[in-house]
């Protein structure tokens, strides 16, 4: 049996046993990535903990536990309450300040998990506070990200510009922006819609060190967001890692408040580290075999170009969904390429739908905005909410390709 198939079964295993028992899938992971790597790939433990996200793992571990400091010094309480007042009670308009401030964060450059990482452990306490969905909340942040994530001036936009001009093909940025944007705020109309009255936060009393109900600011506060504000600018204007600065801030505010602080360190979302940084350590080893790049390739010699471009869709996204969106967005471009040399397909449109379909799936407890979202989220049945998101995942992998083919793609042959 081919290496590629051995990886796929590893991994329909994986998924089974952890459906079927009470074990984190992140353990499983784990254990894969030795087995398979080691006996079917030949690889060294190096080589195998080469795809351990440590980015990934700095990121969580540090803005958990910076959030964590400021939940218990009651800053996240003071900052929730001052978010209502300033939609003067307005709960509903709540996700919807949360999605434009993503998209501006993004669209003038924030890399994407960045903006969900200062902006979910928020979205997360509103939900908490006065019992939104934290579903609903999580999922229009990170679709707030998207929407912006491709101008001419973000990260992503600037990529997939630069790659498309390396080839004969025209794709304007304004267009792949506008396409995007549209998009996403259509999927987060819908969530909105579908979610809102859904009571998924159950308010569960926590432990914090000051009063909610005072208004007034303590200088443990003041300081805590000044940390905040610091890592906003440090991660925004200097581009530095979150992920440390987060750290950096967070010890230097326990610092300052030992006694209340001591037990910060328990709201690090140990297991949803061991499950992201487990699958993502498999993902490596499913790239090492060449299952990836195989499962592209086949499905860019089916033949009928539409077809062609709907399975292309689903293979990003569904890689996607447990891959860096990045990475597979470079990788599946020049694949597309020949595509749209030769045949009648609108190359705006394919690139277009690609890029939408990668992201858009990023909702995934496996990627780093969806592993925010279930590090982050209060008051609920964490297994419940896990079962949630990765209900919402299976749609969006669904619907998501086949919408983004539909609106993008079609048109251009009809």
């Amino acid at each position: 049996m081919s290496a590629e198939l051995i990886s796929i079964g590893a991994l329909g295993v994986m998924f089974l046993v952890a459906t079927l028992l009470p074990i984190n899938i992140g353990i499983l992971a784990f254990v894969g990535a030795f087995v398979v790597g080691t006996m079917s790939l030949g690889l060294t433990e190096d080589q195998i903990f080469e795809g351990f996200p440590v980015s990934l793992f700095v990121t969580i571990v540090g803005v958990t536990y910076l959030f964590s400091v400021a939940q218990r010094n009651g800053t996240i309480d003071l900052l929730v309450s001052g978010g209502v007042r300033l939609v003067r009670g307005k709960v509903a308009l709540i996700p919807w300040v949360l999605f434009v401030v993503a998209a501006v964060l993004t669209a003038f450059g924030t890399f994407t998990p960045a903006a969900v990482a200062l902006l979910v452990p928020v979205g997360m306490n509103f939900a908490f506070r006065h019992g939104a969905s934290p579903l609903m909340m999580g999922m229009m942040v990170i679709s707030g990200a998207h929407a912006g994530a491709f101008s001419p001036i973000a990260v992503s936009g600037v990529l997939v510009s630069g790659m498309v001009e390396q080839t004969p093909l025209s794709v304007s940025p304004l267009v792949m922006f506008l396409a995007s944007f549209g998009f996403n705020l259509f999927l987060s109309v819908l969530t909105f819609l579908a979610l809102r009255r859904r009571g998924d936060a159950v308010a569960v009393p926590e432990e914090t060190g000051e009063d909610p109900a005072d208004s007034r600011i303590t200088w443990r506060q003041a300081a805590t967001m000044a940390a905040l504000a610091g890592l906003v600018v440090g991660a925004l204007v200097f581009h530095l890692e979150i992920g440390f600065l987060a750290l950096a801030a967070g010890a230097v505010l326990a610092l300052l408040d030992m006694k209340n602080q001591a037990k910060a360190v328990e709201g690090i979302s140990w297991s949803t580290i061991l499950l992201v940084a487990g699958m993502v350590t498999y993902v490596g080893i499913l790239e090492k075999a060449g299952t990836i790049a195989l499962i592209s390739e086949r499905a860019a010699t089916v033949g009928a170009p539409l077809l062609v471009a709907l399975l292309l869709c689903f293979t990003v996204a569904v890689t996607s969904a447990f891959a860096s969106s990045t990475a597979i967005l470079t990788a599946i471009i020049p694949i597309a390429v020949p595509l749209l040399l030769s045949s009648h397909l609108s190359a705006a449109g394919l690139i277009a739908a690609l890029a939408i379909s990668t992201t858009i799936v990023d909702v995934s407890p496996f990627s780093t905005n969806g592993a925010l979202v279930l590090s982050n989220v209060r008051g609920v049945d964490r297994q419940r909410f896990y079962r949630q998101v990765i209900g919402y995942t299976c749609g969006i992998v669904g619907f998501g390709p086949v919408l983004a083919w539909g609106a993008l793609v079609l048109p251009g042959v009809l």
